[in-house]
Parts: C-alpha cells; sequence; structure tokens
C-alpha cells in the first residue's frame, strides 16, 4: 500500500526506554506534520546488557504492537536494537519499511583531520556485525577508538544530564578516548545526544559531536517521500508515547529531556508485556 491510503497513517518509532526520544525530536523537527506513536520499553531497559536473542524478542512484540496502530513506517530508534534485530525485522514483516540506526563512522572517518576517531555505544552494538560492517567499510585508514558506556543510558533514563554525576561520569568514559588524539567522536547510542552538552565541554572545542539523529530523520522523509507517504497537511501531527514502564515517571523525564512545551502536546499511555505480546493498559 502507498499513497494517500497511507499519508495520514503514524510514523512508530521504538526504543528500550527514552534514548529514542531524541530521534523523535528531530522527525518532529523535520516533518512536524507527520503522527508520532513512540514505545519505550522501559520494563527491559537497558537492552545493550541483554542478549540478541532477547533484544530480537521484544523488538519483535514492539514491531507487532506498533503495526497494530497502523503505522505506515517503523524507526528502530536504538542502536542495539538496530544491531541486533534490523535484518529479522525487515524479513519478517517485509511489508512495512523500517529506518534503522548505523553507528555514524562514515561521517566521522571523512572529516577527521587526526586519522583518529572515537565512538561510544553500549557493549552490544560494538559486538554486533552492523558495527563491524560499518567499519569495515566506511574507516579504511582511519583508526576507530571505541568505548561502551553503560552509564549514560542510566543516567538519560532518570533525566539526569547535567549533574555533577552525570559530568564525571563523561569525565571517566572521555579520557581514554581524548588521551588517544581523536577529533571527532561518534554518539552510537541514541541515550547519548541527551548528554551532549556534558560530552562537548569534556571534549573540548577540538572534538566534533557527531550524532546520527538529524540523517535518521531525514532517511525516514527520503522513505515516506519514494512511497508516496508523507502527510500532505500542513498543520502539526500529533504525539502519543507508551511505555512498559511507569507514565508518570515517562512524563517527568520527557519535560526535562525535550522540554515543558514538548511533554505538554504529547500523550502519554502505559503498555504492557503478556508473555511476548504487548499491549495497551487502561
Amino acid at each position: 500500500m502507498t499513497g494517500p491510503a497511507l499519508s495520514g497513517r503514524p510514523i512508530g518509532l521504538l526504543d528500550s526506554g527514552v534514548g529514542g526520544l531524541s530521534i523523535l525530536r528531530e522527525v518532529r523537527a523535520q516533518l512536524p506534520a507527520e503522527h508520532l506513536i513512540y514505545l519505550a520499553d522501559q520494563a527491559h531497559v537497558p537492552y545493550g546488557s541483554r542478549s540478541i536473542e532477547q533484544v530480537r524478542a521484544f523488538t519483535e512484540g514492539i514491531a507487532r504492537f506498533l503495526i497494530a496502530q497502523g503505522v505506515k513506517l517503523i524507526v528502530v530508534a536504538c542502536n542495539t536494537a538496530s544491531a541486533a534485530a534490523l535484518r529479522p525485522l525487515r524479513a519478517q514483516f517485509p511489508a512495512m519499511p523500517f529506518v534503522g540506526m548505523e553507528p555514524a563512522v562514515k561521517p566521522a572517518a571523512s572529516a577527521t583531520r587526526s586519522g583518529v576517531i572515537g565512538v561510544i555505544a553500549t557493549e552490544a552494538t560494538f559486538q554486533g556485525e552492523l558495527f563491524a560492517s560499518v567499519v569495515g567499510r566506511f574507516a579504511q585508514g582511519v583508526r576507530v577508538e571505541t568505548r561502551a558506556c553503560p552509564e549514560f543510558v542510566r543516567l538519560a533514563e532518570a533525566g539526569e544530564i547535567t549533574s555533577p554525576r552525570a559530568r564525571l561520569a563523561v569525565r571517566r568514559c572521555l579520557a581514554p578516548l581524548l588521551a588517544t588524539g581523536i577529533d571527532q567522536l561518534v554518539l552510537g547510542c541514541t541515550h547519548f545526544p541527551f548528554l551532549s552538552e556534558a560530552i562537548q565541554a569534556e571534549a573540548g572545542p577540538g572534538v566534533t559531536i557527531v550524532d546520527p539523529s538529524p540523517a535518521v530523520a531525514r532517511q525516514a522523509g527520503r522513505v515516506l517521500r519514494d512511497r508516496a507517504a508523507l502527510n500532505p497537511a500542513d498543520t502539526p501531527g500529533s504525539v502519543t508515547c507508551y511505555t512498559t514502564g511507569q507514565p508518570d515517571a515517562f512524563r517527568t523525564v520527557l519535560r526535562t529531556l525535550l522540554g515543558a512545551e514538548f511533554a505538554a502536546l504529547a500523550g502519554v499511555r502505559a503498555a504492557a508485556w503478556d508473555g511476548d505480546r504487548l499491549g495497551e493498559q487502561g
């Protein structure tokens, strides 16, 4: 199905928690007429410490939930889920277009002057085939230094992005990378852009922070344009968020991360797992 039959349908976005809100924010900025449905699987956050099999099962259940909501496109707004599940999702749901996350090694490798780039992500992202493939394709002749920073996920989930504890965590994580002479730092987890201010302050002006969020939103727009499925409306689309955690806590963090104005327009609802099936609560 393409064209007018799809144009008014929502875009679905999924993540283990609040990290994918960094992608939702950018999709909203670039495609303001689109209706958005976001699912935060906070009952299982973080995905980065889980097995590939678990992440695939969770992501498949969320995809089924979003498809039942009538979405026209699913953005896998989670690097760990993209690395573990993007290919199986496309095979299992061939009629549904998926846009996933890929560590932005290519632009960082193209822009480096020192020949050394850094990538921060979760351990699961580094262990996946996708990361190795991206480095192999785009980082020839460039040294890639990596660092797993799981504490950043916990800080973003708590909305704790500028506190002394956050700054200390950033300092500890980045110190080994900065010592190698990196001049590009790739944010390889969608939670990490929310700590960009602390990351840039620690890295200094000589290091460029590479956030893939704008590129992911552009790709979502291209996919919809190719399918003649962009919403032609000239009024802002709706935003609906589901969480498998606590809706009140999600609302509080949403306000911290995206601001009171955004939080006011976004509806927040509860979803719950029943075995491997996900459904709306109440």
